[in-house]
């Protein structure tokens, strides 16, 4: 007898894709030093909360399969990637590596959908492990091709702030800037995506399975 597919559920979703990050953030303000700058408590509060970040991510990726019956290839290098720089934050007591984290994600991304387009060939698709429901090919095509110029500017804009601003702006900045701006780029793809005979109704899962880091 064929295992039932499991159900999508969309807070689930996002849990899975935002909830490390979160607990990143929640960690960090936790053991942040107050009052005066205090550049080692600093230190200790951001390898404080990188290893809360890796006990996270690890979790996120164990309630996908268990939840929603699947691990996406995206879900997978995005863990790989926060596991490794992760650990030189943790054994070189720098913050760098975990703030440039992003960058590598976001413009390894980026470079795999150029190639994949390159070779004509929509490659978020396979990256998401989704099937959104009347999108056709060329609409693929698409979504990969704008999704892989808005990594590329992501990657270029975490980069800048990590060598710009204060750790804690850019922390801001990541989970709060970049996350909106993301959502706000995922909406903007709704009229491409059903002008390339997605359903209105099955548009939403556009919305609820946005590329992330």
């Amino acid at each position: 007898m064929a295992t039932p597919a499991k159900k999508k559920s969309s807070w689930l979703n996002l849990l899975v894709d935002f909830g490390p990050l979160l607990v990143f953030f929640l960690a960090y303000r936790y053991w942040s030093p107050s009052g005066e700058a205090d550049p080692i408590g600093t230190v200790a509060a951001v390898i404080k909360g990188t290893v809360a970040f890796m006990i996270a991510t690890v979790a996120a990726l164990a309630i996908s399969k268990w939840r929603l019956g699947h691990i996406s290839p995206m879900l997978w290098l995005t863990t790989v990637l926060v596991l490794g720089f992760g650990l030189l934050t943790v054994v070189f007591r720098n913050a760098i590596f975990i703030q440039l984290k992003p960058t590598a994600v976001y413009l390894m991304f980026s470079v795999v959908l150029f190639i994949g387009l390159w070779r004509g060939k929509a490659l978020l698709k396979y990256l998401l492990q989704a099937a959104f429901e009347g999108l056709n090919e060329e609409g693929w095509l698409k979504l990969s091709r704008n999704w892989a110029w808005f990594f590329l500017f992501l990657g270029v804009l975490n980069t800048t702030l990590v060598y710009t601003v204060s750790f804690d702006t850019w922390l801001q900045a990541k989970l709060w800037g970049f996350t909106v701006l993301s959502f706000l780029f995922t909406f903007s793809q709704l009229p491409m995506v059903l002008r390339h005979g997605m359903g209105e109704s099955a548009a939403n899962e556009v919305v609820e399975n946005p590329p992330h880091d």
